[in-house]
């Protein structure tokens, strides 16, 4: 029989990328930790690593056991916490992955009302770039990850997590305040033609969704300025250096100064803001997702 601490070694080497770097985080020497791989390999009768000098990287069967690995060691995290929670004793960690637009607009009100109903309870908040994170719920490491999807995005397999939508975000047409087009009582893509776009790079969400817009109407956006920060994108519109999309929840009263907010007409793109945890999640996850729904509501 497989031992699921020697599978949580290989996971943990695996997400590490060798065996000193696991060693260090698990707290053991890479010689134990070495061994223990060693012996899983004799049970399993295969190579499940291959050792260089600089690190380790999987064989096949590695990446195999390691994906069953994954969900073993997250099970064995979720039966932990559920009874702790029959001993009334609050799970000691509620890890959270989120990316940048919910960490300042939704996450900051839902922390602060979870921390005053369960003090005890420690929260570990982790920046993570979608599609990135889902590994991370599916090993225990994340016990909640918010992510997004924008129009034209291919969503990564949900791998056996429960996948939620938390709220709809509309992308709004944003342009510097003294545009042309800034009082113009109708703007088209074929309006548009010939400005500077500020948008994320080739491989951005956010850019993914611009191109599969604009190519239904046959026009090429010229991106001049690329960035993913959305607080930097606002301030290159301000300057008058160009036009954008950007998510209505962070377009607040002083996010307002000095651009203009418009639509398209018959073009309400919209950026689904998502949670994925575990299918039989702690009651700690349930009530923060509440919490975020909350904060989404009352913005």
């Amino acid at each position: 029989m497989l031992s699921a601490e020697r599978l949580r070694v290989l996971v943990e080497v695996a997400h590490a990328g060798s065996i000193a770097t696991a060693a260090r985080r698990m707290g053991f020497t890479p010689s134990a930790l070495s061994q223990q791989l060693s012996r899983l390999e004799r049970e399993v009768g295969c190579a499940l690593l291959e050792r260089r000098p600089t690190g380790a990287s999987l064989t096949a069967a590695g990446r195999t056991l390691v994906g069953h690995g994954e969900i073993v060691a997250g099970e064995l995290r979720a039966a932990e916490q559920a009874l702790a929670e029959l001993r009334r004793q609050p799970a000691a960690e509620l890890g959270i992955g989120t990316f940048a637009t919910a960490g300042q607009v939704l996450v900051p009100p839902a922390l602060r009302a979870f921390r005053a109903a369960h003090p005890r309870t420690r929260l570990r908040l982790v920046d993570l770039e979608p599609p990135d994170g889902y590994d991370l719920v599916v090993a225990g490491e994340l016990d909640l990850l918010i992510t997004h999807r924008y129009p034209g995005v291919r969503l990564p397999p949900s791998r056996g997590l429960a996948r939620r939508a938390l709220l709809s975000d509309r992308l709004r047409l944003v342009l510097p305040g003294d545009h042309p087009l800034a009082t113009a009582r109708q703007i088209r893509f074929d309006d548009l033609a010939g400005e500077d776009w500020i948008s994320g790079d080739a491989q951005a969400p956010s850019r993914i969704c611009l191109d599969s817009l604009i190519a239904e109407t046959g026009v090429e956006p010229r991106v001049a300025y690329e960035t993913r920060d959305y607080a930097a994108i606002l301030a290159l519109v301000r300057a008058g250096l160009g036009v954008a999309f950007v998510p209505e929840s962070l377009l607040g009263t002083a996010a307002r100064d000095r651009i203009v907010v418009r639509d398209l007409p018959g073009r309400r793109p919209v950026r689904e803001v998502l949670t994925v945890h575990r299918e039989r999640p702690p009651a700690q996850v349930t009530t923060m997702v509440t919490l975020l729904r909350e904060a989404g509501d009352a913005r």
